[in-house]
């Protein structure tokens, strides 16, 4: 049984058998592996649904790299808290590779999920450079994108500095924004039913293509404030995070 670690034509062979819903073990058996390495990498890297095979081989390889490299250098926030600092290391590019998946190019989606992994919430840009080992500017662009979509605001702390946010209703607040770009594509797509016609085959298909997004619009928007409503939880807080007022005995 071949060791080592898996090899990109391994990682296509993992992707192509996921694809025909091979379970975990049959995919091992076709590559002489145990099957708990392919478990390991499918949910490393984004899950039996979002796994590719290209961005997984690439996530290895930084990891590896990152465990070469020296210590990151000051003013990198700390993991801390007892911590198993590879773990939250590996599950860092598990999540950035997931995000990658869904569209968010490279730099957007290794700042998204430092933010989202801060226990604050907040990161400064030099906080952000000194994590992820890139220039001040690369981040600056990652931040562009994330506000635009609704991901992230920035506010100013006492030092004046710029700090980057992700609030609790992160996800609510990008799918609302998600839901609203739909609705534009919906009234998009109708005024070009009048441009063009309303008896011409075109006009039919932008018709659709509008009554279609709205419909997923006012779903997504419903569902979001619902799901908000009811699932939304709070952190606790203990006796060191907050002082807690003294019962009232009367």
């Amino acid at each position: 049984m071949p060791g080592g670690r898996l090899t990109q034509a391994e990682r296509q062979q993992i992707a192509l058998g996921l694809a025909d819903d091979l379970a975990y073990a049959e995919i091992a058996r076709r590559l002489d592996r145990p099957t708990s390495t392919i478990t390991r990498e499918v949910d490393r890297n984004g899950g039996p649904t979002a796994y590719r095979a290209d961005l997984a081989h690439r996530a290895t390889e930084r990891r590896a790299h990152r465990r070469k490299a020296a210590p990151r250098g000051q003013g990198a926030p700390a993991l801390g808290h007892g911590r198993d600092d590879e773990a939250v290391r590996e599950y860092e590019e598990a999540f950035t590779t997931l995000m990658m998946g869904q569209g968010l190019p490279k730099m957007t989606a290794r700042v998204l999920t430092c933010l989202f992994i801060a226990d604050a919430g907040s990161l400064t840009a030099s906080e952000l450079a000194a994590h992820l080992q890139v220039s001040p500017a690369s981040v600056s662009k990652a931040i562009a994108f994330l506000e635009s979509q609704g991901l992230i605001r920035r506010e100013r702390d006492e030092r004046r500095r710029e700090r980057y946010f992700v609030d609790e209703d992160v996800w609510y607040q990008s799918t609302i924004a998600g839901a609203r770009g739909i609705a534009q594509v919906a009234q998009t797509a109708r005024q070009g039913v009048s441009v063009l016609g309303r008896d011409t085959l075109a006009a039919a298909r932008l018709e659709n293509i509008a009554r279609f997004s709205d419909f997923i619009s006012e779903s997504m928007l419903r569902a979001a404030e619902q799901a908000r409503e009811v699932l939304h939880t709070k952190p606790e807080t203990t006796p060191n995070d907050t002082a807690q007022p003294s019962p009232d005995h009367g």
